[in-house]
């Protein structure tokens, strides 16, 4: 299966720990090539650039169209949401927008986590979550 890795940019070396964990499990995990800079250290005029001004970044790098493609061109997208700013499992701006895109454009939508509570958009994230693995990778399917 084609996957799309989503999440907070700050869980970047986390992403790319899943994103060889399902190519382990013989998916095609699809991710930004600069997460792994980010992930590494390498990129670090991006990271600097981020802790700057990430609205700037995200607009520069065209990011936010970028994922849309990404997702569109997948069969599925998996949700890293991670516990953050003091939120369990949160999920961002960014994200959010990102499990849309997967809703409309009928991509089976993979949470792994529960859906944060502590978020007003708890309930649209529920309405276009298919399935919480509950931190299991092997439940993608």
């Amino acid at each position: 299966m084609k996957i799309t890795i989503s999440g907070s940019v700050k869980f970047a070396k986390e992403l790319v720990e899943i994103y060889h964990k399902l190519e382990n499990l013989g998916h095609q995990p699809m991710m930004h090539k600069d997460m792994f800079g980010i992930a590494d250290g390498t990129a670090q005029e991006l990271i600097d650039g981020i802790n700057l001004d990430h609205s700037e970044i995200k607009r520069k790098h065209n990011f936010i169209k970028w994922w849309h493609d990404c997702i569109k061109s997948g069969d599925a997208i998996l949700v890293c949401n991670f516990d953050k700013n003091g939120i369990k499992n949160y999920i961002g701006g960014n994200t959010l927008m990102e499990i849309g895109f997967a809703h409309v454009n009928d991509k089976k939508v993979f949470l792994l986590n529960p859906i944060p509570k502590e978020v007003s958009y708890s309930d649209e994230i529920k309405a276009m979550a298919d399935v919480i693995l509950n931190g299991d990778l092997n439940k993608v399917c």
